[in-house]
């Protein structure tokens, strides 16, 4: 029996040695369900996210930027029905990560919560009905991830009341921006967009593909 104990525990370590992904591919089978689950909510919905929803290229793109930063700490504001939600609060399932999404309309916000619990999203989303203008003064933070997506001619008024919980190295998004670009032209949400591009502690780009995301890295204090 001993040497039977034994001969186990050699195989196991040898396993282990030699062939790490077999340990490693253990636990990504949940997560592997999990995607395989929100890629078909996703495919049955298609077509149909018209309420204030980003394009699909826009809520990869949110994806991509969380699983690129690692961020685990995320804020949304403007839920809409939780398009936009949905590709976010996946990419931290894998990051370990939790969402924070904010809406004022009812009626959305339920949409919302249906559309995550369908996903097989829920564990990862906190979804608040409220005031964004009062209650993102209030949130504690800190935050590594922001995804403003509300009120267009609030969006200045966010960022100072956000900054300051935004850890260095964190990103912080915006939508529909789009910038008018040379002869005098001026862009949608051009102030915001000059006003962002004039920090010297953020890193800034416009990713352009779909509606206008702005894309801010916060690089010191």
């Amino acid at each position: 029996m001993k040497k039977l104990l034994i001969s186990s525990l050699i195989a196991v370590i040898i396993v282990t040695t030699l062939f790490p992904e077999y340990v490693t591919a253990q636990p990504a089978r949940a997560e592997t369900e999990l995607d395989e689950k929100v890629k078909q909510f996703l495919s049955e919905q298609s077509g149909q996210w018209h309420d204030m929803n980003v394009p699909t290229v826009d809520g990869k793109k949110l994806f991509d930027l969380v699983l690129e930063g690692n961020y685990k700490s995320a804020l949304e504001i403007g839920t809409s029905t939780g398009y936009s939600g949905i590709y976010i609060a996946w990419a931290l399932s894998k990051t370990g990560g939790k969402l924070i999404t904010i809406d004022i309309d009812e009626d959305r916000h339920k949409i919302a919560l249906r559309n995550f619990e369908k996903a097989g999203l829920s564990d990862y989303v906190d979804a608040r009905l409220a005031d964004a203008h009062i209650l993102v003064k209030e949130l504690e933070g800190p935050f590594d991830f922001i995804f403003s997506d509300a009120d267009k001619n609030w969006y200045k008024n966010y960022f100072d009341d956000i900054n300051p919980k935004l850890k260095v190295g964190g990103c912080y998004t915006t939508h529909n921006i789009i910038d008018g670009g040379q002869g005098g032209r001026r862009g949608w949400n051009q102030d915001y967009l000059d006003f962002i591009r004039s920090l010297d502690n953020y890193e800034t780009s416009l990713f352009s593909d779909g509606g206008g995301l702005l894309i801010s890295y916060k690089r010191g204090k």
